[in-house]
């Protein structure tokens, strides 16, 4: 049936004045007779409501979305004439009627030229967002005799008037903008992209730019998970010369745009999964059978899948009452040997998290892992969002991360500590959420672990960075050949079977479900906990020895949502006593392969080793300075020092050999403790 402007507008009023919701109440016209009191000049329609109104009408919307939107502006002029004319007198140009909730999703990757000029709704990410500007709909021009004429705009170029519409004036050439006169709305580009699960393998994410005018512009920010309405359009590029091109472009104009479950805590699960989940943390064992279905297809690697459970769901981020966040996001490194599955164990956390992006270290920057501002060839600067950001209340899985550049590296402090990620150039200063939990891998500096040298000198990561993981585990490679002979065969089943050798606990899907259930857990600290973290803090703190580096109140909160972790796993609503203990235990575990001074033989804690001066190098290091300044001299005999007998000296104190005092040298002056005068001759500062 073919349908005049005036009869579909007909029908739009008739909808809006008439439909009832399953309460019987009249859903839009109570819509529109609030507009006035929010100042809204938006309706959002729900297309399901429309299609049982009305299905032909529904189904030409998504034909003919211009049209038929242009109608439902229309309807929605007249429908809120009725309830207030005054405001509908001031916003009829900025009425917009917004459809949400298509029957029919279309995936990114297969919008096609059957989509041209239709109405879809999607699903992406935004990764790019540009600043706001006006644009111009109505343009107002005036002639050298100061008559106005009207011209309605559309397109990318501004349109002029052919000739002033003012009767008796023939000028068709000299035309002026009028800016005071001229009707602009705003406007914005944001670029969305496949959601990263959604992404087949060994593919290029599919994005596209879409406009946004009116009030639905800054409703989006790089990083967010969007659902779109929006008209398919093609655009021509230009050619310097050439004009424009045969080859076009996608773009969307948005119609709706509203935030996916921003949080994976907002991800719906039924009364049945529930009762499933609750029962499996009721079962004996439960801890261990979470663990064991933690990656399946990697042999043992116990404490790393705990870590990797634990930091899959965290902790809550809590606000205090100035506005200042404590970290609920758990941080973990993993430093080995190759071949050890590192590589294996954070690809499948990036498959089981409810949101989270693996990337590898080696092609990664600064920009590509925070955030960057990008001028676009157009002239508009655009924000885009790095790995962390898109992360956002996510993981961010970064292999390789002893092989990124140090200034790319260094990108991270902001991240992991303060969960944001703020970028300033050419005078745009932004801070964007980046609340991740990172889980790195990085391999020794020389191929294999050195076990006789202390973390620091095994790994090419810089201090700062490395204090700021919660938990750093090293992962050895050692020759067992009971051990060995069981891993063969459970390798060799899995080649054989194509299945695991030993069925998981849970399976993949149902552990995937678990732990969305668990991120909606909020359990409180009990006093028995408290009481265990901080009894093991303040040990902690008694151990270190007079010029020893004791443990930071960093430790403490690493603890605390360590065991607000563990409660969360197995559904406590309080974090018990044995939750804490458990924290503890894997603290430290931690401490004793991790912060051991090898220099002392690797059996003494000594926090100061990833802090780069264990208490034994603290040690070497005062010889070293009474040996030189002994040396120098005091008062105005000051002498400056020989390089070649200060190692001499060195050597005769029985605590170096002469590869340790060149260090100690080289140490000392790089430091800035001694300084150059003349080739080989040094002098204290």
């Amino acid at each position: 049936m073919e349908y005049t402007p005036a009869r579909i507008k007909d029908i739009l009023v008739d909808f809006l004045k008439t439909f009832k919701d399953l309460r019987n109440e009249l859903k839009y016209r109570t819509l529109i007779s609030q507009l006035p009191a929010r100042n809204g000049i938006s309706i959002i329609v729900d297309y399901p409501d429309l299609l049982a109104y009305n299905t032909e009408i529904s189904t030409n919307l998504e034909k003919e979305p211009e049209l038929y939107l242009k109608a439902f502006d229309d309807a929605a002029v007249e429908a809120l004439s009725i309830e207030d004319p005054v405001y509908a007198d001031k916003v009829r140009k900025e009425i917009h009627v917004r459809i949400r909730e298509l029957t029919d999703p279309v995936s990114l990757r297969d919008v096609s030229k059957l989509q041209l000029n239709t109405l879809i709704m999607v699903r992406g990410m935004v990764v790019r967002s540009s600043e706001l500007r006006p644009m111009a709909v109505i343009a107002a021009f005036r002639c050298t005799n100061q008559h106005l004429t009207f011209v309605e705009q559309s397109g990318v170029a501004l349109k002029r008037p052919i000739k002033c519409e003012t009767e008796g004036c023939g000028e068709n050439k000299n035309f002026e903008l009028d800016e005071l006169e001229t009707e602009f709305i705003d406007f914005q580009i944001i670029r969305i992209q496949e959601l990263p699960e959604e992404l087949p393998p060994g593919q290029l994410p599919q994005t596209f730019d879409v406009h946004l005018t009116g009030d639905i512009v800054n409703t989006a920010r790089p990083g967010d998970r969007i659902i779109l309405t929006g008209i398919v359009k093609a655009e021509s590029e230009f050619s310097a010369g050439a004009g424009k091109l045969r080859l076009f472009t996608y773009r969307i104009e948005g119609n709706f745009l509203e935030e996916l479950g921003k949080s994976p805590e907002e991800t719906e699960i039924t009364r049945e999964e529930e009762e499933q989940i609750k029962s499996l943390a009721a079962l004996p064992g439960a801890y261990d059978r979470l663990i064991n279905s933690v990656a399946p297809a990697i042999f043992g690697h116990e404490i790393h899948k705990e870590a990797a459970l634990l930091l899959m769901v965290g902790s809550k981020q809590k606000k205090l009452p100035d506005g200042s966040t404590l970290r609920g996001d758990i941080n973990c490194l993993l430093v080995g040997d190759p071949g050890t599955a590192k590589s294996e164990l954070l690809k499948y956390v990036a498959r089981v998290a409810p949101r989270a992006l693996y990337t590898s270290g080696r092609g990664t920057t600064a920009a590509g892992l925070t955030a960057a501002v990008v001028r676009e060839k157009n002239g508009m600067m655009m924000l885009e969002a790095g790995a962390t950001v898109l992360a956002d209340l996510g993981i961010a899985a970064i292999d390789e991360f002893d092989k990124m550049r140090k200034e790319d590296r260094d990108a991270l402090h902001e991240v992991m500590e303060q969960q944001t990620a703020s970028v300033a150039k050419g005078g745009f200063i932004a801070t964007l959420n980046a609340r991740t939990s990172i889980l790195a891998a990085a391999n020794p500096v020389f191929g294999k672990y050195d076990p006789y040298k202390n973390i620091l000198d095994n790994v090419n990561l810089p201090i700062p960075l490395l204090t700021r993981f919660d938990l750093v585990f090293i992962v050895k490679d050692e020759p067992d050949p009971a051990r060995d002979e069981v891993l063969a065969k459970h390798v060799l089943d899995m080649h054989a079977k194509l299945t695991f050798p030993r069925t998981p606990p849970i399976d993949f899907q149902m552990l995937k479900k678990y732990i969305i259930y668990t991120k909606k857990l909020d359990p409180e600290l009990s006093e028995e906990a408290r009481k265990r973290l901080s009894d093991y803090y303040v040990e902690l703190r008694r151990l270190a020895q007079p010029g020893q580096i004791a443990v930071t109140p960093r430790w403490l909160e690493g603890l605390i949502r360590l065991s607000i972790a563990r409660a969360r796993v197995l559904l406590h609503p309080r974090v018990t006593e044995d939750d804490a203990l458990r924290a503890v235990a894997l603290m430290r575990r931690m401490l004793e392969t991790v912060a051991v001074d090898q220099n002392t033989g690797g059996k003494q804690v000594d926090v100061g080793v990833l802090y780069g001066k264990p208490l034994s190098e603290r040690n070497l290091l005062e010889t070293a300075l009474e040996t030189f300044k002994k040396l120098e001299g005091t008062g105005p005999s000051k002498q400056p020092v020989e390089d070649n007998a200060f190692v001499q000296e060195l050597e005769k104190t029985g605590k170096f050999n002469k590869e340790d005092a060149d260090k100690m040298l080289k140490t000392l002056y790089r430091s800035g403790q001694i300084y150059e005068i003349k080739p080989h001759f040094y002098r204290r500062i």
